[in-house]
């Protein structure tokens, strides 16, 4: 049996704590899990299933024996760490924007282009995409392969905890500002998140689309086919866990809201709940902790030639982020495209 090392870079983190849970609980063959942070997280103690570990420096690790890298830690960090890291012999798995687009980096949803990981050895980095790209892909998926998208417009209803910990901080203070009479404090987010909800997610380009509304549709291109052409608007909402989507496609061959229903039903990663009836659909709130990506509301869209429109739900911080990433890993070691630097003792 051979046992892997892991290490999870920016433990402390709602992502990076997710992933320590999520390898705990896929019983992922680590041998070894290390948690690593930033020199102000040092001592602090995350949860490895009934383990506790205590977070590491990552200025001073030594990464020789890593076989898998965990990063998410944020772009500039990643930007600066992940080559260091690589170049010691780990396979990073990065959750920022830092390497999506870069070409010698595979750009990764198992359930849609596993096979491209295998590219991971030009620059031994794989990423993880945005997390509102990683639900939409799995849902259009089976429906490119049978009908062929050429056009999606997608509305976005994301939650808080996609700003990390900071953003849902400000969600419940100014909550329950709004009850107190207190001064409602905007730190994390441009305008109140409060009881409002903010078409702005990430920094405005030079076309008015912002950087996130960019990262959907250059990433789903990459990931899906470059063919297909997209539109997002991305809006924070009061949620603190799970994105939702509201998602419009057209598609070059016919396609029913029943074949459609039916396809998605028997795809990977996906659970259709789509009863035509009051409350017969998934919200956020009953897909925080769970790691299916749910279909709801599927239905044609009459003012296009095959046309469809559907809900798409997903909790961000499991398939939008590290459920991907611990699935990655399992690629590599179910495809053998790893063996671990040391044999088990």
């Amino acid at each position: 049996m051979m046992g892997y090392k892991v290490a999870v870079v920016g433990a402390t983190g709602n992502v990076g704590r997710e992933m320590l849970t999520i390898l705990d609980e896929r019983k992922f063959p680590a041998d070894e899990v290390v948690a690593l942070a930033s020199r102000r997280s040092v001592g602090v103690d995350v949860s490895y299933g009934d383990k506790t570990l205590k977070v590491k420096a990552l200025e001073h690790y030594d990464f020789s024996d890593v076989d898998i890298c965990l990063m998410s830690a944020g772009g500039s960090v990643s930007k600066e760490w992940s080559p260091k890291i690589a170049a010691q012999g780990a396979v990073v798995i990065d959750n920022s924007s830092a390497w999506r687009m870069d070409p010698d980096v595979p750009l990764i949803v198992p359930e849609v282009n596993a096979d491209a990981t295998a590219g991971f050895t030009r620059k031994n980095i794989i990423a993880n995409p945005n997390c509102s790209t990683a639900q939409l892909v799995v849902a259009l998926k089976p429906l490119h392969d049978a009908a062929k998208i050429k056009r999606v417009v997608v509305a976005t209803y994301q939650s808080v905890s996609g700003a990390g910990k900071d953003a849902m901080d400000e969600l419940f203070s100014q909550t329950k500002a709004v009850y107190t009479n207190d001064e409602l404090v905007n730190k994390k987010f441009p305008k109140r998140i409060a009881f409002n909800v903010i078409p702005e997610i990430d920094v405005f380009m030079e076309d008015g689309y912002t950087k996130e509304e960019w990262k959907m549709m250059a990433e789903t291109k990459k990931i899906l086919d470059p063919k297909i052409k997209l539109s997002a608007t991305c809006v924070r909402v009061p949620v603190f866990v799970g994105h939702s989507e509201a998602v419009n496609i057209e598609f070059e061959n016919p396609i029913t809201a029943d074949e459609a229903r039916n396809l998605l039903r028997r795809s990977p990663g996906l659970l259709v709940i789509d009863k035509q009836e009051p409350g017969g659909y998934v919200t956020p709130y009953e897909a925080a902790g769970e790691d299916a990506t749910y279909v709801s509301r599927i239905r044609e869209d009459a003012t296009v030639e095959n046309g469809l429109v559907l809900w798409c739900v997903s909790d961000n911080l499991r398939k939008g982020a590290a459920l991907n990433a611990v699935q990655i890993a399992e690629i590599l070691l179910n495809r053998k495209l790893l063996t671990a630097k040391k044999k088990a003792a």
